[in-house]
C-alpha cells in the first residue's frame, strides 16, 4: 500500500492520478477537505481508503493495517508562502514530517517528501541541490514557509536513522491542473488564463529591482505532469537518497508565461504585448520577500536513470490550457 498525504492537493492528487494511470489502486489518501473544492481533485480517483490527516499519525503507529505500507509520498503541508503564523508552519511542515520520517526509518519504508525552492531564498547562494549539509544549512529563505521547509531539510541530513530510500523534492514553480482551489497561490498560468478570458488582458507585476524589466522576473516553471512522472520514478526505481531539485533547468519570464497562455487560449500567434499586458505595482508586503530569479540545477537528477525530457514552457502551457482550462471538465 502506498500512502499519499496532501492527497487532495494539487501535487498529491496528481500523484494519485499517475498511480491510477499505471494500474496502482492500493493507495491510502490522507488530507483534510474542509469546505474547499479540493474534493473535486480526487472525484475520479480509485483508491483503497481515505483518512483525515489529524488522525493519521495515531493510526500509523497503532493499527496493524499500517504494516502493509510500502511507501509514503508526503505532499501534505501548508504551502502558502504568505502564511504568517510561524507556529502553524512549523507544526505542519516540520513536526509532522519528522514523525513520518521516523516511522519510515524504523520500518525501512521508502519516503518522498515535498521540500521547496523557497528554501533557496533570493538565490544568492545559487540553486544547486548537490551541496553538503553545511552549504544547505547556510541557505537563507525569504519567508516563514521557506524556513519551515529548510528546517526539515537540515534536520534530515543529521539523522543517522533514515528511511530505506528517501528524497526531498525542491519544487520550483509548478503549474497545471488540480490547482483550482488554491486562490491567490494558484499558478500565474491559471490567473493569466482567467484574466484574459474575463478582460482580454493580463496583469503582471512591475519590476522594483534594477536589471529586470516589468514582467521580466524569472522563474523555473515546471509542468505538473513532469513532476508526477519524477515522483513515480522515485517510487519504483533505485536512486541515491537525498535532496533533488524539481524544475526544468531553464528560467523564463512571467511575460513569456503570460504570452504563452494568451496564445494557447486564443489560438492566435500574432499578438502584441501592448495589446494584452498591463503592468501593475507589486504589493508592498511582497517586495522584500520576492524572488526575481530562480533556476534549478538539474544535473543531480540527470545522473539517475530518469529520462530527463521535460515539457517546454510553451508545451506545458498549451496542454494545460487547451486540454484542461478550456474544457468543461478541467481535472485530471
Amino acid at each position: 500500500m502506498i500512502v499519499v498525504t496532501g492527497a487532495a492537493g494539487m501535487i498529491g492528487s496528481a500523484v494519485v492520478w499517475k498511480l491510477n494511470e499505471m494500474g496502482i489502486h492500493d493507495i491510502l489518501l490522507v488530507d483534510k477537505l474542509r469546505n474547499e473544492d479540493k474534493w473535486l481533485n480526487i472525484r475520479k480517483r480509485d483508491y483503497r481508503d481515505w483518512m483525515d490527516r489529524d488522525f493519521f499519525l495515531e493510526w500509523l503507529f497503532q493499527d496493524t493495517e499500517a504494516n502493509e505500507i510500502t511507501a509514503i509520498v508526503h505532499m501534505g503541508a501548508c504551502s502558502a508562502t504568505t502564511e504568517t503564523n510561524a507556529d502553524y508552519l512549523m507544526e505542519n511542515n516540520y513536526g509532522y514530517t519528522k514523525a513520518l520520517w521516523n516511522y519510515c526509518s524504523q520500518r525501512n519504508i521508502r519516503f518522498i517528501y515535498a521540500s521547496s525552492a523557497a528554501t533557496y531564498g533570493a538565490g544568492e547562494r545559487g540553486y544547486n541541490d548537490e551541496v553538503s549539509p553545511e552549504e544547505l544549512k547556510s541557505l537563507q529563505p525569504l519567508n516563514k514557509y521557506g524556513y519551515s521547509k529548510k528546517r526539515f531539510d537540515d534536520w534530515a541530513f543529521k539523522q543517522k536513522m533514515q528511511p530505506s530510500t528517501w528524497a526531498g523534492l525542491k519544487f520550483f514553480n509548478v503549474y497545471g491542473p488540480q490547482e483550482y482551489h488554491k486562490g491567490r497561490m494558484a499558478s500565474m498560468v491559471f490567473h493569466s488564463f482567467c484574466q484574459y478570458k474575463e478582460t482580454g488582458k493580463v496583469k503582471l507585476f512591475q519590476s522594483h529591482k534594477e536589471g529586470y524589466e516589468d514582467g521580466g522576473q524569472l522563474r523555473d516553471f515546471v509542468y505538473l505532469k513532469d513532476v508526477v512522472d519524477i515522483i513515480y520514478y522515485m517510487l519504483t526505481q533505485d536512486f541515491s537518497s537525498g535532496i533533488y531539485n524539481i524544475g526544468t533547468g531553464e528560467a523564463r519570464s512571467f511575460l513569456d508565461l503570460a504570452m504563452a497562455t494568451i496564445r494557447a487560449a486564443s489560438g492566435k500567434e500574432d499578438i502584441q504585448v501592448s495589446d494584452v499586458i498591463e503592468f501593475i505595482p507589486m504589493p508592498e508586503d511582497l517586495r522584500g520577500k520576492y524572488q526575481y530569479f530562480t533556476q534549478a540545477t538539474m544535473e543531480k537528477l540527470a545522473k539517475t536513470s530518469y529520462p530527463l525530457h521535460m515539457h517546454s514552457l510553451e508545451e506545458g502551457v498549451k496542454d494545460y490550457v487547451q486540454n484542461y482550462l478550456n474544457q468543461e471538465d478541467a481535472y485530471l
